[in-house]
This record gives C-alpha cells, sequence and structure tokens, in this order.
C-alpha cells in the first residue's frame, strides 16, 4: 500500500517536467508489482509447488535490493522537492511521496532482516530448540 502511495503521489504531478522523478517512478512501480506478485505467491501457496527454489534465500535478496534501491529513490525523491514549486499541489505531493518513500524504504529494510533470519534459521524458540531424538 506504502508503494502503491509512492508512484500514485508521483504520477499526480507534472514529474515528465524533472528527470529525477523518472528514477523514483521506475523503483516504486518496479518493485510494487514483484512485491504484489510475491504476495499472490505465498497467499496461494505456489512456494510449496516449485520446492526446488529456495524461498528464504530469493526473499533475502529481493528484500535487500529493493531497500539498497529505494535508498537511492528516497533520497532523489527527497532532494527534487523544491518547496518554491509554481505549483503548490505539485510540491505537497511530491513532499508526501518522499515520506512514504522513507516508509517504504524503512518497511523493505525490517523486512530483509527478518527474511535474513529466517534465511539462516535464527528464528527457533526455546521449545523447537530443546528437543532431542532419542531413539
Amino acid at each position: 500500500v506504502l508503494g502503491l502511495l509512492v508512484w500514485a503521489l508521483i504520477a499526480d504531478t507534472t514529474y515528465h517536467l524533472h528527470a529525477a522523478y523518472g528514477w523514483v517512478m521506475f523503483v516504486s512501480i518496479f518493485f510494487w508489482i514483484l512485491t504484489v506478485l510475491f504476495f499472490v505467491t505465498y497467499l496461494l501457496q505456489l512456494q510449496l509447488k516449485f520446492y526446488v527454489i529456495p524461498w528464504p534465500l530469493v526473499l533475502t535478496i529481493f528484500n535487500a535490493v529493493a531497500t539498497v534501491l529505494y535508498i537511492t529513490a528516497f533520497v532523489t525523491c527527497a532532494a527534487a522537492v523544491q518547496p518554491t514549486s509554481w505549483r503548490q499541489w505539485d510540491y505537497n505531493r511530491r513532499a508526501a511521496a518522499s515520506f512514504f518513500a522513507c516508509l517504504v524504504m524503512i518497511a523493505y529494510g525490517a523486512s530483509t532482516f527478518f527474511s535474513f533470519r529466517a534465511w539462516k534459521g535464527l528464528g527457533s524458540n526455546a521449545a523447537t530448540s530443546q528437543v532431542t531424538d532419542h531413539a
């Protein structure tokens, strides 16, 4: 939802007049589409059918790349906001897009952390770590 807000707010401005917003639009739309595809994959449990793919590793790489590229998109978006814009509503939408890009960047960063822990198996609890097989 936050990624959708980023590109929808920018798309509602005259972003084509500023080259910096092209990068922000690419990053936000690209990762929004991929995130929706991953969501549908997990919602329909299609990852169980493709058991050969190491899904925790794929999600870790995806989230890490998304975090790095969203850092660049956030910085680009925030730096391109001009408070002396001749159209006040463009300024408001671009400032809001920068805010939501920061939130998306933080969300992907947290998701990278948790997917890395899942990939490395660091999320076990005390009950599963104490179980031993005495046969």
